[in-house]
């Protein structure tokens, strides 16, 4: 007996599992998604266990793809993207686990300075959830970064010490983003491309249109850089340009103007880099124009003021009403999100409110006067709208200045490796994952989706892409000459 069982039991399990599975149909139906669960759970456990690498790839590939507990109308308190946030907990698990056992990660890639300030800030939003106005939500929000962090950024060095990987990698969110261009362009099309329409047509794939574009203004520039890309087959070269138009398309049909402008800037932050600009000159640049508008702020408002054309009505009045903050309702909705913030952020200014509590805390601290049609008081319309003031507010001035010092230090860093970087094609995909990286910190000033798996994952990966070839790729000797140097 126990000789048949050994010659058949992938069998006996195939067959036990259908006799359960039929148990679950007649006796136990509220209980049929999570029994069916299970072997796709095996099936991610052995991949995870003996193949990380097809693991990583798949994850890249479904993450646009995944849908929330909550779009599937499975639960109202806890949300969860599927599969993509499972895999990642299973990644990050199977990290520690090994870690126990011995140093995985390189001490280099640890040591570096953008690892030591991602550090920091996980221990200082740990000590702020400590002293959060709710623990359960800042410490949920915490674990859910620490997942972020760990399946997105430490462990991608690994695969990413191989050019090849780091392609790999692209095309495979690229391709799982490409489904939900199509998808949602097709839906599009049945309303007439109405801008309206555009921010809900993203469902169930995204939240709302905002994201959307933020992901599509990342990949932008690698889809083309990939073009350029001579080691790699013509179909990929063609397939990396047949995405680098179906985003475009798919980001002009977003209406998402912080992601149009946000583009708009890394395409200037490119034009500095083919003139070969220093970035403390580019930064003292930016420094003295921020002093001229606080210097003429007053002045700049009534300019702003005067721009009464709403989004609506086509693209050229999207494009108009980036400036509007006298009657566009999304713009305004903004400006009362971050008075908001700051007005918090003065009641608790060290140690904040607790990371993810914005969106239940502020609506007391709206004024009326700032209020607008989409207002709420329920915390059901989002956060902060800012990757700096959504710290500032829940992690008080260190977490905004841990997030300040981030965006300095990639900005240096992508201008550094841009100049050094010895190969030419490497450096070529160094240049276009930089200004995506760019792409997102800009658009960071206007929404913030870092607690989201759809934006974590290339944000995260984007940023470990930078760090491993930092230190484990050629440089010059000398380094290219800057026609700018203080």
């Amino acid at each position: 007996m126990v000789k048949y069982l050994r010659a058949y039991y992938l069998e006996f399990i195939v067959f036990a599992y259908v006799l359960g599975n039929a148990y679950v149909l007649v006796y136990r139906k509220d209980d049929f998604y999570a029994y069916n669960l299970i072997p796709v759970a095996l099936i991610i456990g052995y991949v995870a266990i003996f193949h990380l690498q097809k693991l990583v790839y798949f994850l890249a590939f479904v993450t646009p793809l995944a849908i929330s507990l909550k779009e599937l109308g499975l639960t109202e308190k806890i949300d969860l993207s599927l599969p993509s946030e499972p895999i990642m907990i299973i990644i990050m698990m199977l990290y520690i686990f090994n870690s126990l056992n011995g140093r995985i990660s390189d001490k280099k890639f640890t040591h570096h300075p953008v690892t030591i300030i991602i550090t920091i800030q996980l221990i200082w939003m740990f000590i702020t959830a400590m002293a959060s106005v709710d623990i359960v939500v800042s410490v949920k929000y915490l674990i859910s970064r620490l997942w972020f962090v760990f399946s997105c950024y430490v462990i991608i060095p690994h695969l990413f010490k191989d050019k090849k990987n780091m392609i790999n990698f692209i095309f495979c969110y690229s391709t799982g983003l490409l489904i939900v261009v199509l998808i949602t362009t097709y839906k599009h099309a049945a309303f007439n491309f109405n801008d309206k329409a555009a921010d809900w047509i993203v469902s169930p794939y995204y939240n709302d249109h905002t994201a959307y574009g933020a992901a599509l203004s990342m990949f932008i520039p690698i889809c083309l850089a990939l073009v350029f890309v001579k080691s790699i087959s013509t179909f990929l070269r063609v397939y990396a340009l047949s995405l680098f138009l179906f985003f475009t398309m798919g980001l002009i049909l977003s209406f998402a103007r912080a992601s149009w402008l946000s583009l708009i800037v890394a395409l200037g932050i490119l034009a500095t880099l083919l003139l070969k600009i220093n970035f403390r000159t580019l930064f003292l640049t930016l420094l003295i124009t921020g002093g001229l508008f606080f210097s003429f702020q007053t002045e700049i408002l009534i300019a702003l003021g005067r721009n009464n054309t709403d989004a609506e009505g086509g693209f050229s009045n999207n494009i108009e009403s980036v400036s509007n903050i006298s009657t566009d309702a999304s713009n305004l909705e903004r400006l009362n999100r971050w008075s908001c913030a700051i007005r918090m952020w003065k009641d608790k200014p060290i140690l904040g409110w607790g990371p993810g509590t914005y969106m239940f805390e502020y609506a007391p601290y709206q004024l009326s006067k700032e209020k607008t049609i989409i207002s709420t008081n329920f915390g059901t319309n989002g956060n902060a709208h800012s990757e700096y003031l959504g710290p500032l507010t829940e992690q008080g001035v260190l977490g905004c200045a841990i997030m300040v010092a981030l965006l300095l230090y990639i900005s240096s860093l992508g201008y550094r490796l841009a100049y050094t970087v010895a190969e030419t094609e490497t450096r070529i995909i160094v240049i276009a994952l930089f200004l995506g990286l760019m792409s997102y910190l800009i658009h960071g000033f206007l929404n913030n989706f870092l607690d989201t798996d759809k934006l974590s994952l290339p944000f995260w990966s984007f940023l470990a892409a930078l760090v491993t070839v930092d230190l484990y790729y050629a440089k010059k000797t000398k380094p290219v000459k800057s026609n700018s140097a203080p």
